[in-house]
C-alpha cells in the first residue's frame, strides 16, 4: 500500500518464497521518500522473519503508526558498517561479485527471453459498480485494453488502456452484458436489449448484429472465422451469425443435450473455430458443469463438473474456474476435444457469481490475466440485506454470511426462511431477524426455494432427488416429519401458497431448459389445473393478497415480461404489466401495487387497480438491482408487509466494499508454467 508492490517479488511463487526467507525487505523510504522514518520502522518490525519480533497485537502496530515517539529508527546492520577498518578489503570483494554476478545476468538475459510475473491492482475510482452477477469484464488480444460495466452509467461499456489514467466511455453500449473482443481486438461485441451488438474499440455507432439474444443468464463468444455464437432467448440453444449480421443457424439445440431446469451460457470459442466451451446450467443454475460442442459434427459432449466456466490456453491447457473461486489447469487435446490429464489448482481467490456462477475474469493472449478477488473466505459468501425503496442498503446482521441462495419471508416480517449451499447439499435454515439465530430445518441435502403457509407456521419448498422433485413442507419450528405437499408428472421448480390455503401454484419443468408452465395444484387433492401454460417459458408465479389475480413472467414476446391473470378463471384475461423487460413480481400486502424486476434489472413498482377490473397505474423504477443475487429463473427477493423495504442476499463483496477489487497480472503463462513444475 505504501510503496506500489509487495515487499518481495520474483518470477514464481517459489522465489517468492526463498526471498521471504532469506532476505530484507527493501526500504520503503528509498522508494517513496515521504514515508515518515517511524512509519518505516513499524512496518518493517511487522515484517520481522520470527514471530516474538513482530508485533504482539493489532493494537500495538497501528500505536506504533500513530506515536513516532515509540518507534525507534531501524537500521539494517551491513559487513562494512560492522568493521570499519575492512573498507577496502569489503569493497574488492564486493567489486568481485559484482563483476561475476553482473556477466552471468548478462548471459542469462541474453540466453532467454525475461518473465517476470507481476501483479498490481487496478484502480477504477470508489464511484465505479460493477455487476456482480453475469461477466462485465473483457481484455484486447493483446492485452492493451481492458474493458468493462459501470452500472451507475445505466450499465454503459468502459475502456480503460494500458498505462493511462483515464476512463473512456463506450457511446451506444447502455444495459450492455458479456462484453468480448474480436479476434483482432478491433471491435468489442455485448449483448443489449435483447440484441447482440458490437462497437468499434476507438468509438462510434454500436451496430446491432442479432435479435433475439438471451437477457441475463447466456453470453456469445467471436470466433476466428468471422462468426459469433450466442445463447438466443429460450436458452434452449447456441446460435452463429456472421459478425456483420444476416441469418443465423442452431449449431446445438437442445435435442442435442439433457437440461433440467436451466440452459446454455457464456459459450468461449476454441482456437480455429474448432469448437465451442459452454457453461450448462441445471435445476435453475443450483448445479452446473462446463460442455465443450464439436462444431465439426455437431455433438456436445461434458467436460467438467461443478465448473463456473473454462477457456483454452495457447499451451494446450483447458482452464476452468470452479463455483467456489478456485482456478485450476488441465491438459487438453484440441483434436478430440478431451482432457487428457490430471488438474491442478492454480489460482483462487476468484469472484464467481453467487446465482449464476460466473467468474469474474478475462485473460488475453499476451499472458495478461484480470480478475476480480474475493475479499471474504469464499467465492459464495453472501448476506441478507434489507433494501429501502431508496435503495439504500443495509445487513440484517454482518455477523451471518454463507452460501445462500434463496429466500422467503414469514407473512409477519419476523422470520426468514433460506437455502444455502450448492449442489447436492443444500438445506432449508430458518433465520429469526434480525440477530436472533440461525436454525437449520431440513437434512436431505436437496431442497431449495422456501416458500411459507399462510398461517406461517410451515415452510415449503422443492426437494429434488434421483432425477426428480416434488414440494416438501415442514413446521417453521423443526417439529414434526416433512410432508409431501405436490409431486405431478413433470418435475417442479417454484412454488407459492395461496392466501385461503387451498392452492398450491407451481412452476413446472418440461425437461427443456426451463421451458415450464404454471400450474395450480389442489391441497385437498385433485387434477392440477392449468393456469398459464404454453409453448414458452412461464416463470415466477405470485398470487395477489386476495387470491383473485396471478402475476407472472413469460417469454411469449421474445423477452421475459410480467403479465397478470385472473384466478383460479385464467383464461378470463390477461394484462401485460412492464415493457421493455420483467421477471420476478412481488405483490405487495394490501394488493395495490407490483413489483418487478425490469429489463436493466431495476426494481420497480407498479400501482394497480383489481376492482372492478385489472388496470394499470403509475410505474416509478425504485432503486439498481444489478449487485444483488439475481436468480434469473426464480424469485431473488421478498417484500416487508409494509411495502417499505425488500430483502435481497447480496454478495459480501458488494455489501461491505465500494469499487471491486480488480486484479491485473503480467506473464501469467509464465506463472502457470511454474507452478505446473516445467
Amino acid at each position: 500500500m505504501l510503496s506500489g508492490e509487495p515487499p518481495f517479488t520474483g518470477p514464481t511463487a517459489q522465489a517468492i518464497v526463498a526471498r521471504v526467507m532469506t532476505e530484507q525487505p527493501r526500504s520503503l523510504t528509498l522508494q517513496r521518500h515521504s514515508i515518515p522514518p517511524h512509519v518505516e520502522a513499524a512496518v518493517g518490525r511487522a515484517l520481522e522473519k520470527l514471530p516474538a519480533d513482530r508485533y504482539a497485537t493489532a493494537a500495538q502496530f497501528a500505536e506504533a503508526l500513530t506515536r513516532p515517539e515509540l518507534t525507534a529508527a531501524r537500521t539494517v546492520p551491513t559487513a562494512l558498517s560492522a568493521r570499519p577498518h575492512d573498507h577496502r578489503r569489503w569493497f574488492a570483494i564486493t567489486a568481485g561479485v559484482t563483476v561475476v554476478l553482473g556477466a552471468v545476468a548478462a548471459w542469462g538475459w541474453l540466453r532467454a527471453p525475461r518473465q517476470v510475473t507481476t501483479r498490481q491492482y487496478i484502480m477504477l475510482g470508489d464511484s465505479v459498480r460493477m455487476t456482480t452477477q453475469l461477466p462485465a469484464i473483457a481484455l484486447s488480444p493483446d492485452g492493451l485494453l481492458f474493458v468493462f460495466k459501470d452500472d451507475r452509467q445505466n450499465g454503459r461499456l468502459w475502456i480503460k488502456r494500458r498505462g493511462d489514467l483515464a476512463l473512456t466511455p463506450l457511446t451506444g453500449t447502455e444495459r450492455a452484458q458479456y462484453p468480448f473482443f474480436s479476434p483482432d481486438g478491433q471491435w468489442i461485441g455485448f449483448t443489449a436489449d435483447s440484441h447482440l451488438k458490437k462497437v468499434p474499440v476507438g468509438g462510434g455507432t454500436a451496430v446491432t448484429v442479432a435479435d433475439s439474444v438471451a437477457a441475463g443468464f447466456g453470453g456469445a463468444t467471436w470466433l476466428d472465422d468471422g462468426s459469433i455464437v450466442y445463447v438466443p432467448t429460450n436458452l434452449l440453444e447456441l446460435r452463429r451469425v456472421s459478425a456483420n449480421g444476416g441469418p443465423t443457424s442452431i449449431v446445438l439445440s437442445s435435442k442435442d443435450v439433457t437440461l433440467t431446469g436451466g440452459g446454455t451460457g457464456n459459450p468461449v470459442g476454441l482456437p480455429g473455430s474448432r469448437g465451442v466451451l459452454f457453461q450448462l446450467c441445471a435445476s435453475s443454475c443450483v448445479s452446473m458443469s462446463v460442455h465443450v460442442l464439436d462444431l465439426r459434427t455437431g455433438k456436445e459432449k461434458p467436460l467438467v463438473d461443478d465448473a463456473a466456466e473454462a477457456w483454452y490456453l495457447p499451451d494446450g491447457h483447458l482452464f476452468y474456474v470452479r463455483r467456489d473461486g478456485v482456478g485450476f489447469v488441465a491438459p487438453f487435446d484440441r483434436n478430440r476435444l478431451e482432457i487428457t490429464g490430471t488438474a491442478v489448482p492454480v489460482l483462487d481467490g476468484i469472484a464467481v457469481s453467487a446465482s449464476f456462477g460466473f467468474a469474474q475474469l478475462a485473460w488475453s493472449r499476451s499472458g495478461t490475466l484480470v480478475y476480480e478477488r474475493t475479499t471474504g473466505a469464499g467465492a459464495t459468501e453472501n448476506l441478507v440485506v434489507r433494501v429501502s425503496r431508496d435503495g439504500s442498503v443495509v445487513p440484517i446482521d454482518t455477523a451471518w454470511y454463507g452460501a445462500f441462495n434463496s429466500i422467503g419471508l414469514s407473512p409477519d416480517g419476523h422470520r426468514l426462511a433460506v437455502s444455502s449451499g450448492f449442489n447436492s447439499a443444500v438445506s432449508i435454515w430458518i433465520k429469526q431477524l434480525d440477530h436472533g439465530p440461525f436454525t437449520r430445518l431440513t437434512f436431505t441435502g436437496q431442497d431449495r426455494r422456501p416458500f411459507w403457509s399462510p398461517d406461517g407456521r410451515v415452510v415449503a419448498f422443492v426437494r429434488d432427488s434421483a432425477g426428480s422433485s416434488a414440494i416438501y413442507s415442514r413446521p417453521a419450528d423443526g417439529s414434526g416429519e416433512d410432508r409431501l405437499l405436490v409431486r405431478i408428472d413433470r418435475l417442479v421448480q417454484e412454488g407459492t401458497w395461496s392466501a385461503d390455503g387451498r392452492w398450491i401454484l407451481v412452476r413446472t419443468d418440461n425437461g427443456q431448459a426451463g421451458a415450464g408452465d404454471i400450474v395450480a395444484v389442489p391441497t385437498g387433492g385433485g387434477a392440477p389445473v392449468p393456469v398459464a401454460a404454453s409453448s414458452f417459458t412461464e416463470l415466477n408465479p405470485a398470487l395477489s393478497p386476495d387470491g383473485r389475480w396471478l402475476a407472472y413472467s413469460s417469454d411469449e414476446s421474445g423477452i421475459n415480461e410480467v403479465y397478470v391473470r385472473p384466478f383460479p378463471n385464467a383464461a378470463a384475461g390477461r394484462w401485460q404489466v412492464s415493457n421493455g423487460g420483467g421477471t420476478e413480481p412481488r405483490w405487495s400486502h394490501d394488493g395495490h401495487t407490483l413489483f418487478y424486476l425490469d429489463g436493466a434489472f431495476h426494481l420497480t413498482a407498479v400501482v394497480v387497480q383489481t376492482a372492478p377490473t385489472f388496470a394499470i397505474g403509475q410505474r416509478m423504477v425504485l432503486f439498481d438491482a444489478t449487485n444483488f443475487v439475481l436468480a434469473g429463473f426464480h424469485q431473488s427477493y421478498d417484500v416487508t408487509p409494509d411495502g417499505r423495504f425488500f430483502f435481497f442476499v447480496s454478495p459480501r463483496r458488494a455489501a461491505n466494499t465500494g469499487a471491486p477489487q480488480l486484479v491485473w497480472v503480467d506473464n501469467w503463462f509464465a506463472d502457470l508454467k511454474a507452478q505446473r513444475g516445467h
